[in-house]
């Protein structure tokens, strides 16, 4: 047994880690009838949210991405997504009852399923884009994931692709 699990232990690090992929193009409207481009935040980090209006889980992770927004300015893109059952007036209304301030584009599900490859679609989820338009990671929400959807570990991950200094440690 010890043999085996050695060999299986040699075998996966000679498996190139797998290359990251380029993030697919899209171009969808907003609420506010306004056409957004991935290909136009070239050389920012973009943050893409797949979310419906009625997901309790996606209002919550509102807070998140606001604080994203006031805390990287013009160097983070965050771009919100929502698919049917939606509609826009539905989406319009989201928007305005929280209050926010960053895109919420409409999707059919093309641009979904360019990303995801399968059907079916957990809400949230996200997906971290670099400055060179590659996909640095995706998360679903989930047991495993609160620290990105309800905690700071997303902007951890934005700090790592910008480069951001890590906080002080604190001494005792």
């Amino acid at each position: 047994m010890k043999k085996l699990l050695i060999s299986f232990l040699c075998a996966a690090a000679l498996v190139p880690a797998q290359s990251p992929a380029r993030a697919p193009g899209f171009c969808l409207s907003d609420t506010n009838a306004q056409w957004r481009d991935l290909a136009d935040y070239r050389g920012k980090v973009v943050v893409i949210e797949f979310m419906q209006t009625t997901c309790p889980h996606c209002a919550d992770f509102t807070k998140v991405l606001s604080g994203i927004v006031k805390k990287y300015g013009a160097k983070v893109q965050v771009l919100s997504v929502a698919l049917p059952n939606d509609t826009m007036p539905g989406l319009i209304q989201f928007v305005k009852g929280h209050n926010l301030t960053w895109p919420h584009l409409f999707d059919m599900g093309q641009m979904a399923f360019s990303y995801l490859r399968q059907p079916n679609i957990a809400f949230p989820t996200v997906f971290l884009v670099d400055g060179n338009g590659m996909i640095a990671n995706h998360w679903e929400y989930g047991g495993l994931t609160t620290a990105i959807f309800e905690g700071d570990q997303l902007s951890r991950e934005i700090d790592k692709l910008i480069g951001a200094p890590a906080p002080a440690s604190k001494k005792k």
